[in-house]
């Protein structure tokens, strides 16, 4: 008897045009959020920002999900750059300035983990139609996608209403985080493969090559 594959504890079924979809049949899109030093702020700009992001909640009917991934950042180019570059250089003082500094960049690395952090809010979109509700999720994403059927146009056209307004919840939820000082960029389909890849890859957090067909059909 062959071992269950990993993949049917993962929930996502499919990534295509910006968007996530989820083996339940709803859809997500991922915010790349940037961030700000709130402890610089002065007291009356925090109480602001503060406000301000509580309004920001209140007026949300639908969930978010914040996402904090943090992870190890590999630096080896970096170095081969600079080594490279201090081998080049024809001025003596600034080959030797530039030994030093990657002298210090291997000592600290060799110290301390150098650790990248990004902050990310999920939008989600959750499929409510009645003619969906039966045949369970396969079967919903078959629907959703004219996997099992004929009318292939419709079904696109279905999932193309979908989208539009889970576009709508991006805009709302862009606008409020833009009130509060941050900027937010919706992920690409491979940005999004490559940040799941690297979820659900912990051990392979130090490659940064995209896997583009993990979600190909």
């Amino acid at each position: 008897m062959p071992a269950p594959s990993t993949h049917k504890f993962v929930r996502v079924e499919n990534i295509r045009d910006d968007v996530v979809i989820l083996r339940d049949g709803s859809l997500r899109a991922v915010l790349l959020v940037s961030s700000m030093n709130f402890a610089l702020k002065s007291r009356q700009e925090q109480e602001a920002i503060v406000f301000e992001y509580q309004n920001f909640l209140n007026s949300l009917d639908f969930p978010v999900q914040i996402l904090v991934n943090s992870r190890l950042v590999n630096i080896d180019a970096y170095i081969q750059n600079l080594e490279k570059k201090a081998r080049q250089h024809e001025n003596e003082l600034l080959k030797l300035q530039t030994q030093e500094y990657v002298k210090f960049i291997h000592g600290f690395v060799a110290e301390a983990n150098i650790i990248s952090t990004d902050f990310y809010v999920v939008v989600p979109f959750s499929l409510v139609e009645s003619s969906l509700s039966q045949g369970g999720a396969g079967e919903r994403i078959r629907t959703l996608f004219g996997l099992g059927g004929k009318a292939a146009t419709a079904r696109r056209e279905r999932f193309v209403k979908y989208e539009a307004q889970l576009m709508q919840r991006v805009d709302f939820v862009s606008g409020g985080l833009h009130r509060l000082g941050v900027t937010a960029r919706m992920l690409s389909t491979e940005e999004l493969i490559s940040l799941y890849w690297n979820m659900y890859n912990p051990g392979d957090l130090r490659k940064r090559h995209l896997v583009k067909s993990i979600f190909e059909s």
